[in-house]
Parts: C-alpha cells; sequence; structure tokens
C-alpha cells in the first residue's frame, strides 16, 4: 500500500503531497496501537514520500533528554538534552520548530553536517509530551508552513492511534 502512495506523494502540490500522505498513513495505522511500530513507519513513508529530505525520525522523551527513536536517514545524535537544538527546543516548547538555515539557529546540534534547514514537531499525547518527530533537508528553506501544517495533521493522526 505504502508503494501505491510513494510516487503520487513526491509530485504535485504540497496540498496533494500531504493529502496522500495521509491516506498512506490511515492505512498503516490501521489497527495497530504500538508506538514503536506505527513511529517507525511513519518515519519510512514521511522519508520515502516526502522530497528532498536526508532524515526523518522520532526522539522520545525519557526523563530529563530526548533518545533517539526509530528513523530514516543516516546515523543520528543518540541523546539531546531539553531545551537544545531544535528537537530540544520543539520539546521544551511543545510547539514546531521549522528552521530554514539551521546554521543559523543558535545552539544547533550538528548530526549530519548535510542538514540544511529542519522541521520538528512534538508528539503530544492530550498535554503528556512523547518526544518530538524531526525533518532534515539538505535544501535551506526546504520547508513552509504548508509542510508544518501537513505535518502537523499526520502527527496528530499517528498519536491519535497509538497507546502511550
Amino acid at each position: 500500500m505504502v508503494q501505491q502512495y510513494a510516487a503520487a506523494a513526491g509530485a504535485g502540490t504540497s496540498a496533494e503531497r500531504y493529502a496522500d500522505l495521509h491516506r498512506a498513513l490511515a492505512g498503516l495505522l490501521a489497527g495497530e496501537r504500538d508506538l514503536i511500530a506505527n513511529t517507525a513507519n511513519f518515519a519510512a513513508l514521511v522519508y520515502t514520500t516526502l522530497p528532498e529530505l536526508n532524515w526523518a525520525g522520532c526522539y522520545f522523551l525519557r526523563g530529563n533528554e530526548l533518545v533517539l527513536g526509530p528513523f530514516q536517514g543516516r546515523p543520528a545524535c543518540v541523546r539531546i538534552a531539553m531545551g537544545r537544538g531544535v528537537c530540544g527546543t520543539a520539546a521544551a516548547r511543545r510547539a514546531s520548530v521549522l528552521v530554514p538555515d539551521v546554521h543559523a539557529f543558535d545552539g544547533h546540534i550538528v548530526c549530519d553536517p548535510l542538514s540544511r534547514s529542519e522541521l520538528v514537531v512534538p508528539l503530544l499525547k492530550g498535554d503528556t509530551l512523547i518526544g518530538v518527530f524531526d525533518m532534515d533537508s539538505p535544501l535551506p528553506g526546504r520547508f513552509e508552513a504548508a509542510d508544518q501544517a501537513g505535518i502537523e495533521s499526520a502527527v496528530a493522526l499517528l498519536m491519535s492511534a497509538c497507546r502511550s
């Protein structure tokens, strides 16, 4: 099923891409409630269907730090302190952070020197922070408001399907 959406998700407008992504995600989540399984499929779906990404994945809150979870891309930083870097900032704020140029973001953590822009969306179950979903691109300015809205909507669907 993922393959049938992969080609369509890479083409068309942002709205069409995210509509395709949401349909594919709903199919992947149907009947599955496990957080690890669902976030693994979500990371793979995003990485393989959205263009111009070099990393997509999750970090889970463990104590006062984020710990690497399922992802697609090159090896990543394993632990990130709350409030540190783009991921830690999004987690601390419990709000999405869109960074057009990571080199201009004070405190950016360089896990992959090829990354130039980043979008991080918190994984919330009600008011409880579970972690963050992170996307990196080698292109500066890759992410726009439409990407943020599309991924926030997809993350909401993801988290509604998962038990915490």
